[in-house]
């Protein structure tokens, strides 16, 4: 006989299981959420970078930023954004699902409707973690220091991002029918969200209001630790944000919108297509 939680978990591992290999088959959802972020990241990089670099214009605001060039200070971002991307793709196949009937099918099946939500969280954060550590080990053959302690908190927030942005695409998702809607959402709500996230400039630098939007995202916090894993040198920048707030606030984050993405599941009916 088996137990509830076994039961549980065996949902949970086989409906996480369905999103990867769902994702893989899927060459296109590969290329576009790997690809366009290292394209971003070449281009704004190499194009805006020079502008970054005049008299006292350093990336970080420091002394000790004033070495690393736009590109290293882009790369933190860009990894940031390929969560962003993944999240994106992962839980617009929530409206796919509905169409097909597959969604239905699940929820009125004897799993509880949380081990559906954390199938779809953890799927779409594994994808996630899978190309950000494609890309972190390329960078390590660049120059990129390491060391297991900044790995681990590489890992960490890569995994935190990942559940958050993950559970955040879901909430949004879940009432829709459209997936022109969903990405016209996603591109008004999602991308605000890293550009304000000092990914692409320094928030020391920046207008006080736009400062204040910057502090107020929480992807500025799970980005703070990215750079700290990455590159030291510019978290430790006065411009920077406290890492231990950050932790703070990214756990928060990820938490409070996993929780919502199991209440919004459990309180709302699924509609037919």
């Amino acid at each position: 006989m088996s137990s509830p939680m076994s039961d549980f978990l065996l949902a949970v591992r086989t409906l996480t299981r369905r999103e990867i290999v769902r994702f893989l088959r899927q060459r296109n959802r590969v290329i576009g959420a790997l690809a366009t972020p290292l394209v971003f990241w070449f281009l704004i990089g190499s194009g805006v970078g020079k502008s970054f670099s005049g008299s006292g214009g350093s990336p970080g605001g420091g002394p000790a930023a004033s070495t690393v060039s736009y590109l290293h200070y882009f790369f933190p971002g860009t990894l940031l954004l390929i969560v962003l991307f993944t999240a994106i793709f992962s839980t617009i196949s929530i409206i796919e699902d509905r169409r097909e009937g597959f969604l239905q099918g699940v929820l009125v099946s004897p799993i509880p409707r949380a081990a559906f939500v954390l199938a779809k969280l953890l799927g779409g954060t594994i994808l996630a973690l899978a190309q950000c550590l494609v890309i972190y080990f390329l960078a390590l053959g660049f120059g990129l220091p390491f060391s297991a302690l900044a790995f681990l908190l590489f890992l960490g927030t890569v995994v935190l991002l990942g559940l958050g942005l993950t559970a955040l695409g879901y909430l949004i998702a879940w009432p829709l029918d459209s997936t022109q809607g969903f990405h016209a959402i996603m591109n008004l709500f999602l991308m605000p969200l890293w550009f304000l996230s000092g990914a692409l400039f320094p928030p020391g630098g920046s207008a006080g209001w736009l400062q204040w939007l910057i502090r107020c995202n929480p992807l500025s916090y799970g980005l703070t630790l990215l750079r700290l894993a990455l590159e030291p040198g510019m978290a430790r920048t006065p411009a920077m944000l406290d890492p231990l707030l950050s932790g703070i606030v990214l756990v928060a984050f990820s938490a409070l919108l996993t929780y919502g993405a199991i209440v919004l599941t459990d309180r709302m009916t699924v509609r037919n297509p």
